[in-house]
């Protein structure tokens, strides 16, 4: 279950994915009518971070800091090691190697000087 609300309160469509549309709202960013999918989805919120950091996105320096740590680094970490260990689906497993990497560097990058760090 790719979705932040699950990993974090078990269930689907909860208090994460509230916090996570208020934040959303804030940036000016509606959710696409087109998306079934709620916006707390892993693949969602990595093409945020995405759009963020190649600024395809006009947002405050410091929205994709937040994002990251407020949105995703309590609970994606443990979704791509979960994904890693998906031994019937070798490209997912790869996925979630390539996930927990992607993790592992954003988590360091954010705790580099403001003036050191290219966003």
């Amino acid at each position: 279950m790719p979705y932040a609300s699950y990993y974090l309160t078990g269930s689907l469509y909860g208090r994460p994915l509230a916090r996570l549309r208020q934040a959303l709202q804030r940036l000016g960013i509606e959710p696409a009518e087109h998306l079934s999918e709620p916006e707390d989805h892993a693949a969602i919120l990595c093409e945020l971070m995405a759009s963020l950091a190649g600024g395809q996105i006009a947002a405050p320096a410091e929205a994709g800091r937040e994002i990251f740590e407020t949105h995703l680094a309590p609970w994606i970490g443990r979704f791509f090691a979960d994904l890693e260990r998906a031994e019937s689906a070798s490209f997912y497993a790869r996925v979630g190697a390539l996930g927990r990497t992607f993790v592992e560097i954003e988590t360091k990058a954010f705790t580099l000087p403001a003036s050191g760090q290219v966003r």
